[in-house]
């Protein structure tokens, strides 16, 4: 029996008005650090997915780089971008409302705690879970087991009892299948190929209408 739902919160349920590489750009050129490709930073921000802020992150990304930059100061300039361009995806605020009056509902997030939790200050989004956890609070991050076991003992439910729904194959579908969860993917217009583990798939555009009923088929 389906007890809780947990998501994934970057292109799952909330989204930047722009696309990172852009956001990224503009941090660079607004700190005059080297160039950093968004691809360069991504890699980076996986070997760093259990620290309290971003500076490791650009710290690893200016160590073969000439710069005299402060890798926090990188930090507080990309975070604060961010936080100024994130929005959430149209009706998930209410969809999360009426989830919660039938099941546990938790958030999961990959990425440095100071990062992901100013995203949720800014959305006002720190009381719209039954539990969050941010992946820098834990000891290991998606698609580690670890990971979606803590989120799951937070809402108190075994993990066969829950479904995770995000974008990424690998953090998401393949890290929940992994730990016992049910996986729903959600499907960028320019994203992966629906995966075969997924026990559903959502259009991102269609979240909020289409996912509670895809949950019910579930039960």
């Amino acid at each position: 029996m389906l007890q809780a739902i947990v998501f994934d919160l970057d292109y799952t349920l909330a989204v930047p008005d722009r696309d990172r590489a852009t956001i990224l750009r503009e941090t660079i050129d607004a700190t005059g650090a080297p160039e950093v490709t968004r691809d360069e930073y991504l890699e980076a921000h996986r070997s760093n997915l259990t620290r309290e802020t971003r500076e490791p992150i650009f710290a690893d990304l200016l160590a073969d780089r000439e710069s005299d930059v402060d890798p926090a100061e990188l930090a507080a300039v990309y975070r604060e971008t961010i936080a100024n361009t994130i929005q959430p995806l149209s009706g998930v605020e209410a969809m999360l409302a009426d989830l919660r009056a039938e099941y546990r509902v938790g958030l999961l997030t990959n990425g440095p705690i100071r990062a992901q939790r100013d995203k949720l200050d800014v959305l006002g989004w720190n009381d719209a879970f039954d539990a969050v956890f941010v992946t820098g609070e834990l000891e290991a991050g998606k698609p580690d087991p670890r990971a979606f076991e803590a989120i799951a003992g937070e809402l108190g439910v075994d993990p066969a009892a829950a479904v995770y729904v995000g974008d990424e194959v690998e953090a998401d579908v393949s890290g929940a299948t992994n730990a016992g969860m049910r996986a729903i993917q959600v499907l960028l217009e320019d994203g992966p190929d629906p995966d075969q583990r997924a026990v559903a798939y959502v259009p991102q555009n269609e979240l909020a209408t289409a996912l509670p009923d895809v949950v019910a088929d579930l039960e």
